[in-house]
């Protein structure tokens, strides 16, 4: 596939900001939807918020104005929160959901319009192998990214007449700054004394993870791709998970998740 225009939600850093870097040394232009970031010699940023599907409609009139068609739609945004599912305040749970499934949702309610009439193209939403493994106290986090796997293996069959391709991309452990935005809960650590080291030891493990450009290069090759699979993972030993928790019984696949954020 010849890829000439991508947009991607989330640009202004993180995996995003590496997937853009990236597409645009390789030639393509670049979009980055954000509500932070700058344009660079190479990156056209425009303000949206994925929460607000208006704000998306403009931006995507936009890149019309701009580009002919779009070729990827990178579904990158999004944030995290943490801490005991009966102590995590109703807006932070909601907020986890606004943002990581409905962003996407909106992203792609906002483009379909202008990809379907090009006849091609290629959707890729970055999910996590959260969602494969729900981690305790991350659990709204877990279940966002199990929805982001559900919302895209029904819409490849439902855009598949359009030419347009769909799938999900499952990072692990990605070192970069979404581990220090993070929102968490503390409260209830009276109740679930372990919860601020099972915390802790996921934070650690995202710190000494891999970089961005991992599951950057993994975006730039799906785009390439003449056909896509509905789920990729990102890195060897996050693949070997994933296939094996096909293979586990649910109960023991769970117990050993569990035994790791004790």
């Amino acid at each position: 596939m010849n890829v000439k225009t991508v947009v991607i939600t989330g640009a202004s850093s993180g995996i995003g900001r590496a997937a853009a870097e990236l597409f645009a040394a390789k030639g393509c232009r670049v979009f980055d939807l954000s509500r932070h970031g700058e344009s660079t010699a190479h990156i056209t940023h425009i303000d949206a918020d994925v929460t607000e599907i208006d704000t998306l409609r403009s931006a995507f009139a936009e890149v019309c104005r701009r580009a002919e068609r779009i070729d990827v739609l990178i579904c990158c945004a999004g944030m995290g929160v943490s801490g005991p599912v009966e102590f995590i305040p109703e807006a932070d749970m909601k907020r986890q959901f606004e943002v990581n499934l409905y962003g996407a949702v909106n992203t792609v309610k906002a483009a379909l319009p202008v990809m379907r009439p090009a006849g091609g193209g290629r959707i890729l939403c970055v999910s996590s192998v959260a969602a494969v493994y729900a981690i305790p106290f991350q659990a709204y986090y877990s279940a966002s990214k199990a929805a982001i796997n559900a919302f895209t293996a029904a819409l490849r069959n439902e855009v598949k007449t359009f030419g347009i391709q769909v799938c999900a991309v499952m990072p692990g452990d990605i070192a970069t700054g979404f581990t220090d935005a993070r929102k968490k809960t503390v409260l209830g650590e009276e109740v679930y004394p372990h919860a601020r080291a099972a915390v802790e030891k996921m934070e650690q493990d995202e710190r000494g993870g891999m970089p961005p450009s991992a599951v950057a290069a993994l975006l730039y090759k799906l785009a390439q791709k003449k056909r896509l699979s509905p789920l990729y993972t990102v890195g060897l030993s996050y693949k070997t998970l994933v296939f094996l928790s096909r293979l586990f019984p649910a109960a023991f696949a769970n117990k050993i998740v569990g035994g790791m954020y004790r």
